[in-house]
């Protein structure tokens, strides 16, 4: 049992499980029956994304670590309030008993919040899937 992070509409994995979309908008021009179907997600959490104004505030290139390192620094302190720090803390008990799949709509990990949010799980002890 554990988690895989996981880039939304690519193919689904064996053992991934339920997909949980930590995006702050459902994919555009997508019928909402569709979203697991085109493997979006199963379930939308909003509550694991960056807030809208941090998102407006994302370095959209990949050249500028400094603005990245200060995206993931916000990001982190937003996970830190009730209403994030409890999902994740479930999420990660969740590993030890079932696969599942958190993921976001960003080509490369390490320029997304997903990157964030894979660490912030393994500091809860959750298990990650490689």
């Amino acid at each position: 049992m554990a988690v895989s992070i996981v880039r939304l509409g690519s193919p689904r994995q064996p053992h991934e499980g339920i997909r949980f979309g930590t995006v702050r908008r459902p994919p555009r021009g997508v019928p909402k029956t569709q979203y697991a179907a085109q493997n979006w997600y199963d379930v939308w959490l909003p509550n694991l994304s960056p807030s809208p104004e941090l998102f407006r505030r994302a370095p959209r290139g990949e050249d500028d670590e400094r603005a990245w390192d200060a995206f993931k620094r916000r990001f982190r302190a937003e996970l830190k309030k009730p209403e994030a720090s409890h999902l994740l803390d479930a999420l990660a008990a969740l590993s030890h008993t079932v696969d599942f799949a958190v993921g976001c709509y960003c080509e490369d990990e390490q320029h997304c919040h997903r990157a964030v949010l894979r660490t912030e799980l393994k500091a809860r002890g959750a298990r990650i899937r490689s």
